[in-house]
């Protein structure tokens, strides 16, 4: 028995994370070859907007997939990002866990060190051909181009070839062009499903796919850029205690209250008072000297004691007016008649990690309205195309009675049914995907609890809106009445007793109690002339303020009358002193590449007057307060 138990030892042996990624390449989104093409596309577009955002620079990215062979195809990312140094590129690109954000407690899209070097090693086991990959950072006149491919074994680049070259027409960027075996397709898991999600929640970049069939062009919707995300400590709350008792046996402090205060976040000298207080330990005692029966004392207390909230300066949450933006700037093909107002939470925490979620939801037009809702998943700002039902995101829609919003769902169960769109996207410096291909989020009960929190919130804007629905035509309705037959009535009533028409917008002002607002534009040449007219008929002096969203950032505004006070990712106009019965009149021209299209999905949003005395505008939303302002004064 002895020498067998040698000669099965003698067999142990071992193996790379390269040899072992190599033999389950389905770990990390191989696992077919429609898949394995979304998966291509999506590392290299993670890698570009990440750089480009770090540098501060808005990204202008182009995908190229083109057919070279029998389910062989050529895949390449180009970005306008910084750039990579020489010395750095064959390790970003061919060496699996080599990254800069593993350590890093902050919201980032890669966050492993696996995704693009999985690119590369896959395209060499599938086709056998190297990856080539040209950079160019700011500082220089050229750039450095490589043909790499991954030893597998020693987990480290081969670099094939290496030359500098002049890369006309680029000021600084990085381009990945790699050869793999893999199937497009289109619909909801195909390689434009993909870019199209992400620009959703993307709005500041532009995204150029180039394939056999198509060119597309996903404009750019603000120029605003991500505020940069900040690395911050572990939050004590929800902490694992193994993670707990490794960080008290390897910290260098030497008193608990120093540990406590310096190596977490949100906890002051007071704090750790009440917390030993409650766990019975002294702050003086030694960390490293703890036992696990002290730490998970220290732990219980913890939830005991309150402790601020998490910080949110390592989140990057994309904020409820861009989620508005993005969504309208994909699906306005749609004409949705409701937008429901984005729901972005405060963050929480699970495990120590910071997370927060946002919820948008859009309802009617053309959207189908057989079969199921369209769910939009994302992770920090990453479209989850896959794996659906093995989702947090579907786990929380599913545990919502949606009949008492407006929609249909069977029993009360399961997915709702309606011509509607959710999307769900968490925010987190850790998201807790189920597997390294990071196509969905696990069932943390945080997680799933906050989720479900957002859509509810969302939901009921929906069922607002809907029960409102009614109420707002029977006014409408009202308003078009006394507007076209009251001045008739007036008229032919002069006439009989020959007397001048009276004025009726005092009468009309007492009958109508709102602000009415109308929108219309017309194109002249290649001019696109837009007239929004506002009449007070309130029985009281207004102060108006109208906000008109430009279709993009680069529409050019050539006339105004007046002049608004802002003109940056959104028109401003100030109306003060509003008297009862008065109308204003805004006339504005704009140039740039605009269709009806584009045009007709542009809201007006008016502050200071309510819902309730509004029609043919929306109220402008309470939390955009906050976001505008950030966006003038930064200005």
């Amino acid at each position: 028995m002895a020498s067998i138990a040698e000669e099965l030892a003698e067999k142990h042996k071992e193996i790379s994370i390269g040899e072992f990624f190599e033999r389950n390449k389905h770990i990390l989104g191989f696992d077919s070859l429609t898949k394995a093409l979304v998966t291509a596309v999506k590392e290299g577009v993670d890698n570009s907007l990440d750089a480009c955002e770090e540098a501060g620079i808005l990204p202008d990215i182009t995908v190229e997939v083109r057919s070279i062979g029998e389910q062989e195809y050529s895949v390449s990312v180009e970005d306008n990002g910084p750039g990579i140094p020489k010395r750095k590129v064959a390790n970003v690109f061919a060496k699996l866990l080599y990254g800069s954000r593993f350590h890093d407690i902050r919201q980032s899209r890669g966050q492993q060190g696996i995704g693009v070097s999985a690119v590369v090693m896959y395209g060499q086991l599938s086709t056998g051909k190297p990856t080539l990959v040209r950079s160019k950072v700011m500082e220089k006149d050229y750039a450095n181009e490589f043909r790499i491919t991954l030893d597998t074994k020693n987990n480290k680049p081969d670099i094939l070839s290496q030359e500098v070259v002049l890369w006309e027409g680029k000021a600084h960027g990085t381009r990945f062009e790699t050869c793999i075996e893999g199937l497009l397709r289109s619909g909801e898991h195909s390689v434009f499903e993909y870019l199209k999600n992400t620009a959703i929640v993307n709005p500041h970049t532009q995204i150029t796919y180039v394939s056999d069939d198509e060119t597309v062009v996903f404009k750019r919707a603000t120029d605003q850029l991500p505020p940069k995300t900040k690395s911050v400590k572990p939050h004590i709350e929800g902490i694992e205690l193994g993670t707990f008792v490794k960080m008290a046996k390897s910290t260098e402090r030497r008193r608990l209250s120093s540990f406590l205060v310096n190596e977490f976040s949100r906890i002051s000298y007071r704090t750790v008072k009440d917390i030993c207080k409650e766990a019975g330990i002294g702050e003086r005692t030694n960390p490293s000297e703890m036992d696990i029966q002290d730490c998970k004392k220290l732990l219980k207390a913890t939830a005991r004691v309150k402790i601020m909230a998490p910080e949110t300066d390592c989140l990057s949450p994309i904020g409820s007016m861009l989620i508005k933006k993005g969504l309208k700037n994909v699906l306005k093909g749609y004409h949705p008649e409701f937008y429901a107002p984005p729901i972005t939470r405060e963050p929480c925490v699970y495990s120590g990690n910071p997370f927060q979620v946002e919820v948008g939801l859009v309802f009617g037009g053309d959207l189908p309205s057989e079969g199921p809702v369209r769910v939009l998943r994302y992770a920090n700002r990453v479209p989850l195309l896959y794996k659906k039902s093995a989702c947090a995101t579907t786990t929380a829609i599913k545990n919502i009675d949606w009949r008492i919003y407006g929609l249909e769902q069977r029993g009360g169960k399961g997915m709702p049914s309606g011509p509607a769109i959710i999307l769900v996207h968490v925010a987190s410096t850790r998201v807790p995907f189920t597997s390294e291909a990071k196509d969905s989020i696990a069932d943390i009960p945080e997680v799933v609890e906050e989720i479900e929190k957002a859509l509810r919130e969302c939901a009921r804007n929906l069922r607002t809106h809907l029960n409102k629905g009614k109420t707002r035509e029977k006014i409408s309705e009202k308003f078009m009445v006394v507007k076209d037959i009251l001045p008739m009535i007036a008229e032919k009533s002069a006439a009989i007793v020959g007397k001048e028409p009276p004025s009726l917008e005092k009468v009309m002002t007492k009958i109508m109690g709102v602000v009415y607002v109308e929108n219309t534009f017309v194109k002249k040449d290649k001019i696109w002339e837009s007239t929004i007219n506002i009449n007070n008929y309130t029985p009281r002096k207004r102060n108006i303020v109208v906000y008109m969203e430009k279709p993009y950032p680069d529409t050019e505004l050539i006339f105004s009358d007046p002049e608004p006070v802002f003109n940056g990712d959104h028109l401003r106009w100030e109306l003060s002193s509003m008297d009862p019965s008065a109308s204003r009149t805004i006339c504005f021209r704009y140039n740039g590449d605009l269709g009806k299209e584009d045009l007709s999905g542009i809201d007006v949003y008016v502050e200071g007057v309510s819902e309730t005395e509004l029609i043919g505008a929306d109220p402008l939303p309470a939390d955009w307060d906050i976001a505008l302002a950030e966006i003038e004064g930064g200005e």
